[in-house]
């Protein structure tokens, strides 16, 4: 592997080493700092000066502040074992995690500023990040992990949408943005996790690694590429509900069995295993609740939304924090005790916001907060345990 030279990397700050670092520890933080502002606001304690209004500032920065951290995070990160070159790190690391920083702040007290300045801060991050994705994939010729970089480019421009259906009063184009980004975001979980959840749950478990079925691998992801191109391209409004319905539902049986031959019992033993497993399933959930709300219109979009953001997104992305930063940082991959309840307080959080919400929706009010506070301490418990691991040098002396 090409590296930095040692006496270099030991003056390089430990934060700036590799990407996971500052996106995992910043983003991680951030998710629980704008979920205990956003809390204040619904309780009516606080009023923030964001941009555009507070509805927004929550959809857009939960989707394009703190989960775009974590997939940058994790991709530049990844690149490094993809192509054996050292991946974005020091300067350009620096600059990159400033760019997302700044983008933050001038969204949280947006009224304050002009709106070209925080839409343009925010609109960098992800095509800085995808050339810096790019640029060694490139070097080696490496086809197969190449399809991440237009993915990067692709929620560009759902957030790009976003900020459009914004600025223009065109609620249904904001809506187009964040429920495309949604979406996009669920076909990477669903690609990356039908990558590493066999191999983990092997090695995790000391059993046969599931073989792949590639023809259901294939549809199930297709799927959900072809409900993302017909949300994109606005065809699906030319779809009469049934279609859609069935749609979904596919997608939605195909990645429970997908999900259902990686075998989650063995995994019980394993909180860096089952959290993942429990991740994944909430995948054919949410699908399979946007299938039952174009079907019956029994469950809102907000529900099913959240299923896919808070029980995927949300439970996912805390199982690879902590694998990742352990791993990066050479350390053994076993989390701290502690570690379990925060996987749990997440696993409550959906449960509260999605099903909890819509059985009581008289008592909606005290769930969303119930939910948004088990999120905050999750997240908290990661930033607290892991802000040594991710701000000293790994624990081998290897560089990153």
């Amino acid at each position: 592997m090409q590296i930095t030279d040692l006496k270099v990397e030991e003056k390089m700050w430990p934060l700036l080493r590799q990407a996971f670092r500052p996106m995992f520890l910043l983003g991680a933080t951030f998710s629980a700092v704008a979920m205990m502002l956003w809390l204040w606001v619904l309780s009516g304690t606080v009023q923030l000066p964001v941009f555009a209004d507070v509805m927004f500032w929550h959809s857009h920065e939960m989707l394009f502040g703190f989960v775009a951290a974590i997939i940058v995070g994790f991709l530049l990160t990844a690149v490094q074992n993809w192509t054996g070159l050292r991946a974005t790190h020091g300067r350009s690391l620096g600059i990159l995690t400033a760019v997302w920083l700044l983008g933050r702040i001038s969204l949280l007290f947006g009224a304050y500023l002009p709106p070209i300045v925080p839409i343009t801060l925010d609109l960098l991050f992800l095509p800085l990040a995808a050339v810096l994705l790019a640029i060694p994939l490139i070097a080696v010729k490496q086809q197969r992990n190449l399809f991440f970089v237009p993915v990067l480019l692709l929620l560009t421009l759902c957030n790009a949408l976003m900020y459009y259906g914004r600025m223009t009063g065109r609620f249904d184009l904001q809506q187009v943005g964040s429920q495309n980004a949604v979406i996009l975001i669920t076909l990477l979980m669903a690609i990356v996790g039908g990558r590493v959840l066999p191999m983990f749950t092997a090695n995790g478990t000391m059993t046969e690694k599931v073989q792949p079925i590639v023809w259901l691998d294939r549809l199930s992801l297709g799927s959900l590429w072809l409900i993302f191109a017909l949300q994109i391209t606005q065809l699906s409004s030319y779809l009469n509900s049934t279609i859609l319905a069935v749609l979904y539902a596919i997608a939605a049986v195909l990645l429970a069995v997908r999900c259902a031959r990686w075998k989650i019992w063995i995994t019980l033993r394993v909180p860096l295993l089952w959290s993942f497993h429990v991740a994944y399933w909430f995948l054919p959930i949410g699908l399979g609740l946007f299938a039952w709300h174009h079907a019956t219109g029994g469950v809102s979009v907000s529900t099913a939304t959240h299923a896919l953001t808070v029980g995927a997104m949300g439970n996912m992305i805390l199982s690879m924090l902590a694998r990742v930063s352990l791993g990066h940082s050479g350390r053994p991959l076993q989390p701290k005790k502690i570690m379990s309840l925060a996987f749990l307080l997440v696993i409550l959080a959906a449960l509260l916001r999605v099903f909890a919400a819509w059985f009581w929706p008289e008592a909606a009010y005290q769930w969303y907060l119930y939910a948004g506070a088990a999120w905050v301490l999750a997240y908290l418990i990661y930033v607290i345990v892991y802000l040594p691991i991710l701000t000293l040098p790994r624990a081998d002396g290897r560089p990153g």
